[in-house]
């Protein structure tokens, strides 16, 4: 587009991406470790008796302070690389997590028992990897100055303009059938994530790209464009998060978390290479071994929460013998379930009650067993039964 600068491919180019790739790479990998942190937080209080809430143990917060850290590196790597090239970089919080639970799981498995369990995640981490070096090799690597003059006049480029009309419409239709025709479908639920994410993702470039400039010398803040990308990329992302919160309690986490993946990968490279223009300098292999390593990392993204079986809770129960009277307790599920403690029974669910005293039946005298009643008297008066 013109009047939009440019650098040349380059030294400062190719730092530039180096630089915004190894900060997204590190910002993932605090994410998946702090998510990890505060997991086990949650944990290990649960499987004890410690009254204290969760937020006031170290190791919460100590997970807290790493996801802050991480998203910011996630913030301010927009700055440095383009999108294109950071958005499929969120493989790298799957390939963590996948580690991080296979090690706090800590499970003694048979070899054939485990590479029957773990080969599918195993497969799928050598494809996430070769799929980022793909694309971090043949990635685009123009770069423009992310100027407040820059972005307005992207802003107001029909390009632009055409894919916001585009995305309202199609944003609009998904959210009627969503709301109205209940249609709850995984699918159209994370289209309306991966709709506002490609928005998110365009103004978090455009205020870390400014913020960036301003502390380098160049005031970027006295600017509009500045506060209203900010207001948008609030705005999304609280949109998206209650998405995310209706899909969580509709569908299972490993399965949202590959298709919104691949949805909002997907989007966010569109919405790089319409409002950045960042593969109008590429040539055609080039895009070709992007869009592979792209592919190479949904495939592996989908083979790792795919080996992710869906555990069913086993509820124990208990049969009585009639013959003799004795109860059996079946409380030897294929899954350890942790138990409940507050201290009530539930039907079809034995309850660790233990610590709750047996209630004492009366004493009855000899002469009070011995009477019985009339056959003639009414045991119940109308009244009592039409209380019962």
């Amino acid at each position: 587009m013109a009047g939009v600068q440019y650098t040349a491919v380059g030294g400062d180019s190719y730092t530039e991406n180096l630089i915004g790739t190894l900060l997204a790479i590190f910002g993932n990998l605090l994410v998946s470790i702090a998510v990890s942190i505060q997991k086990y937080s949650h944990v290990t209080l649960a499987g004890t008796k410690d009254p204290r809430a969760f937020y006031r143990t170290k190791t919460w917060w100590c997970g807290l302070v790493l996801t802050v850290l991480g998203e910011a590196a996630n913030f301010v790597s927009y700055a440095f690389a383009p999108l294109s090239l950071i958005a499929p970089l969120n493989a790298v919080s799957v390939i963590a997590s996948s580690i991080l639970g296979f090690i706090f799981l800590r499970e003694k498995w048979k070899p054939k028992e485990f590479l029957k369990r773990y080969v599918l995640s195993f497969l799928g981490c050598i494809l996430t990897v070769a799929g980022t070096y793909l694309f971090a090799t043949f990635g685009p690597n123009y770069h423009q100055k992310l100027t407040a003059e820059n972005i307005v006049k992207q802003v107001v480029g029909w390009p632009f303009l055409l894919y916001v009309f585009l995305e309202i419409i199609t944003f609009c239709l998904l959210l009627y059938f969503y709301k109205q025709r209940n249609a709850n479908y995984l699918v159209v639920i994370l289209l309306l994530v991966a709709l506002l994410g490609s928005v998110t993702v365009i103004t978090v470039k455009a205020v870390a790209g400014m913020l960036v400039l301003s502390i380098q010398g160049t005031m970027q803040l006295n600017y509009p464009i500045f506060y209203v990308m900010f207001v948008c990329m609030v705005a999304t992302v609280v949109f998206q998060a209650t998405f995310l919160s209706q899909a969580t309690h509709l569908y299972d986490s490993s399965m949202i978390a590959c298709v919104n993946y691949i949805l909002s990968t997907s989007f966010a490279i569109v919405a790089g290479a319409i409002f950045y223009l960042e593969f109008n300098h590429e040539d055609i292999l080039h895009i070709c071994m992007f869009l592979l390593g792209c592919f190479s990392c949904f495939l592996g993204v989908f083979l790792i929460t795919k080996n992710r079986k869906r555990l069913k809770a086993f509820e124990p129960y208990v049969t009585m013998d009639m013959s003799q009277g004795i109860p059996t307790i079946h409380d030897k599920g294929w899954r350890a379930v942790q138990p409940d403690y507050n201290g009530s029974f539930s039907y079809g669910a034995l309850v660790n009650n233990d610590s709750v005293a047996p209630a004492t039946l009366p004493e009855l005298d000899h002469d009070q067993l011995a009477v019985t009643p009339s056959p003639t008297a009414a045991p119940y008066s109308s009244a009592d039964l039409k209380n019962d």
